[in-house]
């Protein structure tokens, strides 16, 4: 594509002197895992969103896992969240032994609806308690780097006992109401996969949280469960951040805020050069602040723009193109409410995730644009 969804190897060439050299400090140290490389960016990660612990692991999903297991979430409970996700935030309950408990999107911001939410939650309590989990959490996504509505959902989970576990595998550094996403709920897990805005060489996660206990039982459970090597307290698991992807995130923890601002300068432009389109351009609520992710548009005519723009070798996504209640692995398995999930169906059918990423130019974001623009006069 003359113009990719995303570049991994620009973000690496942005950074490739400090990153080169943290690589080669930590082979010449000869400590690879859980060393001071992963120590101080923990610290340097906490630091940065207001939180009081972060706890590095091996990937996102697995920072999902630990955050409901450190919360005490397993066999027996279910657990509420979206079916408009990546396939790991389901796939982390059913790991953690829980059962997923699906509910509707809001259709502007694609990020779990609070009325749905509660009318899920007051379905799921009216079923028999003998034939059904135990209802013990809600995880929110802040999907594409928006915030979900955070004071309406922390209301409602508190309401009904829940625990609030945040999904923010794609929101580093957004806010609501001036207040880090990662730091609302007792627990939080973040993504460091290569694509993300702030983004390894490799797989990596971090368990947010500013409750001490969590966080002392997020480290038992990153590693057998050890106090002490070899000698484990509780069961735990190997998840490990390893000192090499460490040094890269600290290297590109400093350059987070600025290349979030050029993320929101991308999204700007598209947002004015395609007012006039046919295509719904990102909802944005004035009490939060996106980090785009992903710039998502929707369209009934999704498909067919897609193959436009691909044949004018600008490359896009579909995140996601099939809704989890629907795959194969959980068609009638997981739990959704009578109602259905009518936003979440439609929706993917219609999102499409253009080009965005700090080093992409303005002059790329302009010819997006305008070939946008011409599929929109024509009809598309």
């Amino acid at each position: 594509m003359k113009i990719p969804q995303n570049d991994l190897k620009a973000g690496y060439l942005a950074h490739k002197d400090r990153i080169d050299a943290a690589v080669m400090r930590v082979l010449n140290s000869g400590w690879y895992i859980l060393g001071q490389e992963t120590a101080a960016f923990e610290k340097e990660f906490a630091t940065f969103l207001g939180a009081n612990h972060a706890v590095g692991v091996a990937s996102g999903t697995d920072a999902l896992v630990i955050a409901m297991m450190a919360c005490g979430v397993g066999t027996g409970d279910a657990v509420v969240t979206v079916s408009h996700t990546a396939v790991a935030t389901v796939a982390a309950v059913e790991l953690a032994g829980a059962v997923p408990v699906l509910a509707d999107i809001d259709p502007e911001s694609f990020t779990l609806n609070p009325e749905s939410l509660e009318t899920t939650i007051r379905e799921y309590l009216s079923l028999p308690g003998a034939s059904r989990p135990t209802l013990k959490a809600v995880i929110v996504v802040h999907l594409y780097g928006q915030p979900a509505d955070l004071p309406a959902i922390q209301r409602i989970a508190n309401h009904y006992g829940l625990i609030l576990i945040e999904d923010c595998a794609q929101s580093h550094g957004a806010t609501h109401s001036g207040r880090m996403t990662g730091t609302w709920g007792r627990v939080s897990a973040f993504s460091f996969y290569p694509t993300k805005n702030l983004g390894a060489i490799g797989d990596g996660g971090a368990v947010v949280t500013n409750d001490s206990v969590v966080a002392e039982r997020a480290l038992l459970l990153r590693e057998y469960g050890w106090q002490r090597r070899y000698v484990s307290q509780i069961a735990g698991m190997n998840s490990r951040l390893d000192e090499l992807q460490s040094a890269i995130l600290r290297v590109k923890l400093p350059h987070l805020a600025a290349e979030t601002e050029r993320r929101r300068a991308i999204a700007r432009c598209y947002n004015e050069q395609l007012a006039s389109s046919t295509v719904q351009r990102p909802c944005l609520a004035t009490d939060l602040q996106h980090v785009f992710h992903q710039y998502v548009i929707r369209t009934q005519a999704r498909d067919t723009l897609r193959t436009f723009l691909k044949e004018h070798e600008i490359g896009t996504l579909v995140h996601y193109p099939m809704p989890i209640h629907l795959q194969p692995a959980y068609a009638g398995r997981v739990w959704v409410g009578a109602g259905g999930l009518p936003h979440t169906e439609r929706a993917a059918c219609e999102v499409l995730s253009l080009p965005i990423y700090p080093q992409l130019s303005d002059s790329s974001v302009e010819d997006i644009a305008v070939h946008i623009s011409e599929w929109s006069d024509t009809g598309g």
